[in-house]
């Protein structure tokens, strides 16, 4: 089954171009704030994506005015004597760490994952944009790392691993600390996003970025994806190129190469 034949809950899933599936988390009324049932949709749509390699490349926005304002809180206060807040280890499992894996299930897609950001990405909604490949964002949009104004450490859903990568640990740290609201300008000046679009053009922006990804080799795309998420650790420059070498030995007999050198090495066909 297509991702978008699938049921979807509180997001919207829909093939805008061929290649290119639209996400569009689907709680206006909450600032799409993240509830069970936002948790099982992408859990569905991660193991669809997975298997449908008509997708190439995932848009994720959010509808109304915000991108996605985190955890639902009052649904967290509606369900604190549930099974989940029970115990420490109740907690881990039931929350803690199926939150954790909305981060680790959209780095583990093969696509990749172009966010537009139409408004507050709060707490798992700044996570989720850490975690995309690609970010515009609108002037409305602002970015919070709030998990240090309620009480918790800033250090959640990969937070401390993907916001220094992007920003400098030394920004970092100011923003996990202090839990303030990082206003678009600034997020593209330190390089959280990559750019400022109006609002009408947020869309269509992110669809112009994700045809020139459908237009490259699949296969490519994927392994690159793939290099990025890998060699960001990779214990040495030798280690790194290592696996980048497999790949390219790969792709050059994939059947593309040498057709599309033709134009670069104009060489003439036999």
């Amino acid at each position: 089954m297509r991702i978008t034949e699938k049921p979807f809950t509180a997001m919207t899933v829909t093939e805008p171009e061929p290649g290119v599936g639209l996400v569009t988390l689907n709680r206006p009324e909450r600032l799409n704030a993240i509830n069970p049932d936002m948790l099982m949709d992408f859990e569905a749509l991660f193991t669809a994506l997975a298997q449908d390699d008509a997708i190439r490349v995932l848009v994720l926005t959010g509808a109304g005015r915000g991108f996605c304002s985190g955890a639902d809180l009052n649904e967290a206060m509606a369900n604190r004597n549930s099974e989940a807040f029970a115990d420490p280890e109740h907690f881990l499992r039931l929350a803690q760490e199926r939150y954790a894996g909305l981060i680790l299930g959209l780095r583990a897609i093969p696509q990749p994952v172009i966010a537009a950001v139409n408004g507050a990405a709060a707490g798992a909604g700044l996570c989720l944009t850490l975690a995309s490949d690609v970010r515009f964002a609108s002037p409305a949009a602002t970015f919070i790392a709030s998990f240090i104004n309620i009480g918790l450490s800033g250090g959640e859903l990969g937070t401390t691993y993907l916001l220094p990568r992007l920003i400098g640990l030394a920004r970092a740290a100011e923003i996990l600390y202090t839990g303030r609201k990082v206003a678009a300008e600034e997020a593209e000046r330190m390089g959280l996003v990559n750019r400022i679009v109006p609002p009408e053009a947020l869309l269509e922006t992110a669809l112009v970025c994700a045809r020139q990804m459908t237009a490259k080799s699949p296969a490519g795309i994927r392994l690159t994806k793939r290099a990025l998420d890998r060699n960001i650790d990779a214990p040495s420059l030798a280690a790194a190129i290592d696996f980048e070498n497999r790949n390219q030995s790969l792709m050059v007999f994939s059947g593309e190469f040498f057709e599309l050198i033709k134009a670069f090495a104009r060489i003439p066909e036999r």
